[in-house]
């Protein structure tokens, strides 16, 4: 295949990711690792894959934030806690040098459950009541999610967004805002964490047609969650994309 068109395919697919995972909130990174995967970058080691996957996370994560926040659905109190637990523990993860299937394993099952459950949800989530989570359990899971955020390369959202809707912390477009931020906080972290443990290996000529790809994307993404979409819609966005992490995982473990 030709390299021109080899890079035109990879950049529309990570667009149209983008495009998808900017719309709850997301950055996107567990759909960049499928996409990258399936192509000659998957060959690179993970800590290419992860550190690269991380600045894509830092443009989409912050555009998302950008518009949840300004059309009003971000609670700084309610994100505080889970972002200053996470920190620490994302850039110990950054750190780490982890592989294995038995945390892929754990990963899928994860996405898949969390992805069953909301779909099991039938309230309407503009009727529904909104409770405050106590410090301990925020910081409970800011410090877990964070971890395992910077271990696979991940900005955490993909957790955190389907925790905050099934506690009824948030709404679905207050814990798209909460997410967004959650994430961009834990990429930044996750590659410090790998600045530190000198495994940093960042290739600008790379980075600049991929970042021009999710720019639009999550221009258009985030645009259409935070303003145009209801809130089921944003719910229902959210569960396609646990569905497409977790089948990503779970083929790769058995092919």
């Amino acid at each position: 295949m030709d390299q021109g068109f080899a890079l035109l395919a990879v950049c529309s697919g990570l667009f149209l990711i983008s495009i998808l995972y900017s719309s709850v909130g997301h950055g996107g990174a567990s759909g960049y690792l499928a996409l990258l995967s399936l192509t000659t970058y998957g060959e690179m080691h993970s800590a290419w894959l992860k550190q690269h996957v991380w600045v894509l996370n830092l443009v989409v994560a912050g555009l998302a934030f950008f518009h949840y926040a300004k059309a009003g659905h971000h609670s700084r109190s309610k994100s505080l806690p889970f972002i200053v637990a996470s920190i620490p523990f994302a850039f110990i993860g950054g750190y780490l040098r982890v592989d294995g299937a038995i945390y892929d394993t754990l990963l899928s099952v994860t996405l898949l459950y969390a992805a069953l459950r909301l779909l099991s949800i039938k309230k309407k989530f503009e009727h529904i009541e909104i409770t405050e989570p106590e410090k301990n359990q925020a910081y409970a899971f800011g410090a877990g999610i964070g971890l395992f955020s910077g271990i696979i390369g991940v900005g955490g959202g993909i957790f955190l967004s389907p925790i905050l809707l099934l506690k009824q912390w948030a709404t679905p477009k207050a814990a798209a805002a909460t997410a967004a931020l959650f994430i961009w906080v834990n990429s930044a972290s996750g590659l410090l964490g790998a600045a530190a443990s000198n495994q940093l290996v960042l290739e600008t000529q790379t980075l600049l047609p991929f970042i021009t790809a999710v720019l639009l994307g999550g221009l258009i993404g985030s645009r259409y969650g935070s303003v145009h979409a209801n809130q089921s819609t944003v719910r229902n966005l959210l569960v396609a994309v646990l569905l497409l992490a977790s089948v990503k995982r779970i083929s790769e473990l058995l092919f």
